[in-house]
């Protein structure tokens, strides 16, 4: 019965993700891009490793959303302000656990590639805000978490299952979505990583 639950809430992200990836440019004056953008499929093995890790992939090209969140270490990030970076965007909470499986491998993928630039925010819709920080630390996760308890990003990212992983390119372009969790620290996933920091 919870396995039919959480396929059918998959399902339904995958329809939300399709009209949202799908959706093109509401302004004509933005309908076309500044420049071109940089496909992963453009960097020798990425494109398989989109494949691997069975993510979807949008049907023509579209800007990420741009947001802008308080930190629990009390930092700011801006979405637009990580330009010239690959970005991870991962939505979970502290009571889904296929989020709270992969977030080991977060972790591992986020220390590996830090360094030279890729980023990796973990947005909790936990109603209880008190429950992330004590997760965060029991589990030593230290990559950047915000939160979305009213889910207001979460809607704005059309997500309707956890966890929902968003990759957005070092140009802002959304490029690949995750439904479900996913083992982020094998090949396929270091792979992905490498060549959008490449591009």
């Amino acid at each position: 019965m919870l396995t039919g639950a959480l396929t059918a809430g998959v399902c339904l992200l995958g329809a939300a993700l399709f009209f949202v990836l799908g959706e093109g440019p509401r302004d004509p004056a933005s309908a076309a891009p500044e420049r071109p953008p940089v496909y992963m499929a453009s960097v020798s093995g990425v494109d398989d490793a989109a494949r691997e890790l069975d993510l979807i992939r949008p049907p023509r090209p579209k800007q990420a959303s741009d947001f802008t969140v308080s930190l629990l270490s009390g930092d700011t990030l801006k979405l637009a302000g990580q330009r010239g970076k690959p970005v991870l965007i991962n939505f979970w909470a502290t009571w889904c656990a296929p989020c709270r499986e992969e977030m080991p491998a977060m972790e591992r993928l986020y220390l590996r590639h830090r360094q030279r630039g890729f980023v990796l925010l973990a947005v909790s819709v936990d109603s209880d805000a008190s429950l992330v920080k004590p997760f965060l630390e029991k589990h030593k996760l230290t990559f950047p978490v915000t939160l979305d308890a009213k889910m207001d990003l979460a809607n704005a990212y059309g997500v309707r299952a956890l966890p929902a992983s968003f990759v957005v390119d070092r140009n802002g372009y959304l490029t690949a979505v995750a439904l479900g969790p996913r083992a982020w620290d094998n090949k396929a996933a270091h792979t992905l990583v490498e060549g959008l920091l490449a591009q």
